[in-house]
């Protein structure tokens, strides 16, 4: 159970965490986090193929990225999209831990899996632009 417990870095005291991913896994690729609100979480949860790890607070679940999961994507309203992993909460705590040694939920899956959610078409964005969202 000690691997369930948070893993997240207050940067500041703002109020706000850098979700960092347990020790033992690696995240070569870098770290993102889509969190979408918690009324979706267990859902989705139960529903993508494959999961990494996931974190959540009262109001958001959190799933690890790779860096750069935005580019060419626009994430639908209303999930976040956070660059670097910087998450606007300070008592998030990871709840679900990867079945293998990979950190990251795909996040083509996910994308997928909130616009149908959230009952938005998917919006491939042009070539080379960002999502407004996230930091």
């Amino acid at each position: 159970m000690a691997g369930l417990l948070s893993r997240r870095r207050d940067e500041g005291g703002d109020g706000c965490a850098q979700l960092d991913v347990p020790a033992g896994l690696p995240a070569a690729l870098g770290c993102d986090a889509v969190g979408v609100p918690a009324r979706h979480g267990r859902r989705m949860l139960m529903r993508l193929p494959h999961t990494g790890c996931v974190y959540s607070d009262t109001d958001w679940w959190w799933w690890i990225v790779p860096a750069g999961s935005d580019v060419e994507l626009t994430w639908p309203f209303p999930s976040y999209y956070s660059r670097g992993a910087y998450v606007p909460t300070s008592t998030v705590r990871l709840i679900h831990w990867p079945d293998d040694t990979s950190p990251y939920t795909p996040p083509i899956p996910l994308y997928l899996m909130i616009c149908q959610i959230t009952g938005t078409a998917p919006a491939w964005a042009s070539y080379g632009l960002r999502s407004p969202q996230g930091a």
